[in-house]
């Protein structure tokens, strides 16, 4: 989730150019405020600007003199004080405006405020305190009165005071959410951040303002103040229980702190008080799955099934629910065959319970896929591919989808004339879809399993330039290596090796895997696909669990090859498994301190630094 944060200056120029329009507004309503325009030309006023702008003040002075005799508006009194000063006639300027306080009701306020200007230029403190607060009691008779001097409070320079104009203008109004976004702003230029934040979160309630404050809260996380944040929304929660935006913006704070558990406790709270049908903790629940939160994506969804099970959402939570405990199964090393047992069992009981329908056919998918990849039960799993594509003959991706799956079982068993056929059946049907460079992708890793390195790379070549950048990166990386392993002898016997270990790594041939690897490393220690010997060695044996293995492998990585193409790669998968796996926080900062100064233009430095500065406990700006 990125957002842009709005800088100060901008948030301060969009306040004053609201209080402008509402300045100009309430002059023309409000026949009260202003005296009767005469007919003062367009011209005359322009030419006042003019000599302002050129430092004219004389001239200026003279021009605005006559214009405040036909209408006073709060920019001709202002230059016009200024011009005087700027001529040295400062005490013609006070005298006229004790003048006019006098005789030009209507207008007092701008009269009090520029006398308490000049008060304040001249040192007198008290007596500019008294004008400003009579300006602001002059105003108080009407809302748009209020308005006004706040805006000009907010042109003079006196953001505090703008402050106190606006509060008393909500208080006139009676209207607590009144004028949040500029008060936002002011509150947030004048220091007070506590009620800057209570003022954005006071705006999340008007619905056309969510960018605006999302935002402005971003601008807080990660810094000193953020712990503000929190607190606010938990106080305005308490306040209004009931409403909704100020329950989503705690959500989206969780969520921006990758505390997903946290968020997710929130969202059953809010859908148990506001009866929401558990739509918003789906919603959560896709958004943990899309960032590899499998627990609480798993609990989320477990959530909808029981608390809703006649709902419209049951069908997709209930195969949800289970499709992320796969994922945390799939993605906890080494792999629980038990678990994998367990989870083609509920799949079956969902199909049971729901019936197989355009909501559960993904369900067998992921049931034939289990059995194949995990327990070795190819046969199987084509069985219910089968079946899967049967049923669900009439959603042609649907089939195409199964019949990669298909083509990837006959793979595993050897035979791969069979995948290869079922590759080209869905080039041919998703001809310029994703699916279909999906397929060809499958296709070139093929012929690559195969020896054909030359019609291998030819493949590759065409989806580096016609697909998505994740199939375009693995064609990218897999065409490099041929090209720099390929040509090199005749018989090009280390590139036919380590493309029969990848062969068996799909094939979920694991050890034996490992065992030509160990093999590999020794006849080739010196050829140049040393360090690709190494690094598919260190990844495999990750996913064995074996991290103290893939340590060692990784440390020779950038040991002896730290130059080569995987360097960067190995030093940051370092840090990674001494912050995520061993747990160990000084380990993990030395490794992504590596990354930082050994390769500064790595694809992984904005990363490393990020983890680096989140383990040194940093307060991030």
């Amino acid at each position: 989730m990125v957002i842009v944060v709005l800088s100060l200056n901008n948030l301060l120029y969009k306040m004053l150019i609201r209080l402008k329009v509402i300045f100009v507004l309430g002059w023309v309503l409000s026949a009260g405020l202003v005296q009767g325009q005469t007919g003062t030309s367009g011209a005359a006023s322009t030419l006042a600007e003019e000599y302002y702008k050129a430092g004219e003040f004389e001239k200026a002075a003279n021009e605005y003199g006559k214009l405040l005799k036909s209408e006073v508006t709060w920019a001709r009194l202002s230059r016009y004080v200024v011009s005087l000063q700027k001529i040295n006639k400062a005490d013609e300027a006070v005298k006229y405006l004790r003048r006019q306080q006098r005789g030009d009701e209507p207008n007092r306020p701008f009269y009090e405020l520029l006398t308490g200007q000049l008060a304040s230029q001249q040192g007198d403190t008290v007596q500019a305190k008294n004008q400003y607060t009579a300006a602001i009691q002059s105003s108080k008779s009407s809302v748009v009165r209020l308005e006004k001097i706040a805006a000009a409070f907010s042109e003079a320079g006196e953001s505090r005071w703008a402050i106190r104009a606006l509060e008393t203008a909500r208080e006139t109004a009676k209207d607590r959410s009144s004028y949040s976004e500029e008060l936002m702003a002011l509150y947030r230029a004048t220091g007070q951040t506590e009620k800057a934040i209570d003022e954005i979160i006071l705006t999340s309630k008007q619905t056309d303002k969510k960018e605006t404050v999302l935002a402005a809260l971003q601008g807080y996380i990660n810094t000193k103040n953020e712990p503000l944040v929190e607190k606010a929304l938990y106080a305005k929660i308490q306040q209004e229980p009931n409403e909704l935006a100020y329950n989503e913006l705690l959500t989206w704070y969780f969520v921006q702190k990758q505390k997903f558990s946290r968020a997710l406790m929130q969202e059953k709270a809010t859908d148990k008080r506001m009866k929401l049908s558990g739509s918003r903790v789906y919603d959560l629940g896709m958004l943990a799955m899309n960032n590899k939160e499998y627990k609480t994506a798993a609990d989320a969804f477990d959530y909808i099934t029981t608390t809703y099970p006649q709902g419209q959402l049951y069908p997709f939570a209930r195969r949800l629910v289970i499709n992320a405990r796969e994922e945390q199964v799939k993605n906890t090393y080494p792999v629980d065959k038990i678990e994998i047992r367990k989870l083609i069992s509920d799949y079956q009981k969902m199909l049971q319970e729901i019936g197989t329908n355009s909501k559960t056919l993904e369900a067998l998918r992921s049931t034939a896929n289990l059995y194949g990849n995990y327990l070795d039960s190819k046969d199987t799993a084509l069985t219910v591919l089968d079946l899967a594509i049967d049923l669900g003959k009439n959603d042609r991706n649907f089939v195409d989808k199964c019949k990669l799956d298909k083509g990837d079982m006959y793979l595993l068993k050897g035979e791969p004339w069979e995948s290869t056929l079922l590759y080209s059946q869905v080039e041919k049907s998703q001809k310029e879809e994703l699916l279909g460079y999906e397929a060809k992708l499958k296709n070139a890793k093929l012929q690559y399993y195969k020896g054909s390195f030359t019609v291998a790379k030819e493949i590759l070549d065409v989806l580096k330039l016609a697909t998505s950048r994740e199939i375009a990166n693995d064609a990218e990386q897999l065409s490099l290596l041929i090209v720099d392993n390929t040509g090199m002898d005749s018989t090009e016997a280390a590139m036919r090796h380590y493309a029969d270990v990848e062969l068996m790594l799909f094939q979920n041939k694991t050890d034996e895997a490992v065992n030509n690897l160990n093999e590999m490393w020794t006849k080739y220690a010196d050829h140049s696909m040393a360090d690709e010997i190494l690094w598919l060695r260190a990844n495999t044996f990750l996913k064995q669990g074996k991290n103290a293995e893939a340590l060692e492998d990784l440390k020779t990585i950038v040991t002896k090859y730290s130059k080569d193409i995987l360097g960067d790669d190995a030093q940051y998968t370092l840090g990674k498994i001494y912050e995520e796996r061993l747990k160990d926080k000084q380990a993990a900062m030395e490794a992504y301190q590596k990354v930082l100064t050994n390769y500064p233009g790595s694809i992984y430095t904005a990363d490393a630094r990020k983890r680096f500065r989140a383990l040194r406990g940093d307060v991030l700006n």
